[in-house]
């Protein structure tokens, strides 16, 4: 192929930008990008460049694709070693923000500074809700919201998503796990709503319906653009987190994944599903246990009322328990490891944004909690 294709994609993504005078007043912004020795490396610095950007610092012993990833024990964004060789450059040159794409780019993790001036990676749900948190904002501003457009999540990435959407009257389409099932909302929606973007927790992003399947590319474009504004606005990324927390609500997400191999791993895992399916905690940290969602069963029982509706989705061996206080834990075998993983998520108000640390460590202590009381090891 020439290179017609990468310019259509790219002119696709320009078309995405909500603030092009930000990124001509913030072009300098200093970022610092890492492909860790995968494909990113041949569209990300382009677009960026085309984008307005001038300071992109890519780390060159990693710009080289290799599938070795010979300075990597894991060419994965989620981990924080993947990401070492690009946050010391990033400290060497004060940089605004890191990038890292995995080897074949459709995810990208992020790292900025915090509130301490410490470079703090940014998780998944994180990421996500800032992006959606900014271009909600960026459409409303700009009159493109009529009420015909919406954002797509899976079941198991953070509610705060689905409380900034209706905050803006936008619909907020829920899926089982997967990008394929975002891409297939798009298409059902299609010459009916406007899809303004969406994501998962596991660092998979989409800006626009023209690629309907998670992109690190075009996402590493709106993430620029992002922090771009936030500076712009006189912040820093990190403080744009705790204005949104402030207004919607600190919501606190962990993920811890049990590993059980072979036959007994499979058998075992398949009981822990059954016993939670057959008896499901009463209480959860303290809070009643209100509403119980099986996928496998297609079942969605609010255990208040003692009503039984069906689930709008595929049969899918997930559960879902969410108490009285917000709490939510998500229950689901892996399709592709000898693993089961629980989504542990938990929220508390931030009165003010100063009450960062302390409610985040009232967070962690109360997935801490979680975990020993359902015994999650």
């Amino acid at each position: 192929m020439d290179d017609s294709i990468d310019k259509k994609y790219i002119d696709k993504i320009l078309s995405n930008i909500v603030s092009p005078e930000v990124i001509h007043r913030q072009k300098d912004l200093k970022i610092v990008y890492t492909s860790i020795h995968g494909t990113g490396i041949t569209m990300v610095p382009p677009v960026l460049k085309a984008m307005g950007f001038t300071n992109i610092n890519i780390v060159e012993e990693q710009a080289v694709p290799d599938g070795n990833f010979p300075t990597v024990i894991f060419p994965n964004p989620e981990e924080k070693e993947a990401l070492s060789l690009a946050m010391k450059k990033a400290a060497e040159i004060d940089a605004d923000l890191v990038m890292a794409t995995d080897p074949d780019s459709d995810r990208v993790g992020i790292a900025v500074k915090n509130h301490h001036n410490e470079w703090q990676l940014m998780n998944g749900n994180q990421t996500g809700s800032l992006i959606i948190y900014y271009l909600l904002k960026a459409w409303k501003n700009a009159g493109k919201i009529t009420g015909k457009e919406f954002i797509a999540k899976t079941i198991v990435t953070t509610d705060l998503i689905d409380k900034m959407a209706a905050d803006y009257g936008v619909e907020c389409v829920n899926t089982l796990t997967g990008f394929k099932y975002i891409a297939s909302a798009i298409h059902d929606r299609e010459g009916k709503k406007k899809f303004i973007a969406g994501g998962e927790e596991s660092y998979g992003y989409l800006v626009g319906d023209f690629v309907r399947d998670k992109d690190a590319i075009s996402s590493c474009a709106m993430i620029a653009e992002l922090v771009a504004y936030a500076k712009d606005s006189g912040i820093s990324l990190f403080d744009m987190m705790r204005e949104m927390y402030a207004k919607y609500g600190f919501y606190y997400e962990t993920l811890i994944s049990l590993t059980k191999k072979g036959q007994s791993g499979a058998e075992e895992i398949k009981k822990m599903m059954n016993d939670m399916r057959n008896n499901p905690p009463k209480t959860v940290a303290g809070s009643s246990l209100n509403r119980l969602m099986d996928y496998e069963l297609m079942q969605d029982r609010d255990l208040i009322s003692g009503t039984t509706t069906a689930t709008p989705y595929e049969k899918s061996d997930v559960l879902q328990f969410i108490t009285e206080d917000g709490t939510k834990i998500s229950a689901r075998p892996s399709g592709t490891e000898p693993k089961i993983k629980f989504y542990v998520s938990v929220n508390e108000p931030l009165e003010r944004k100063e009450d960062f640390d302390l409610v985040m460590e009232k967070l962690k202590d109360k997935v801490n909690k979680i975990v020993k009381e359902l015994d999650l090891k």
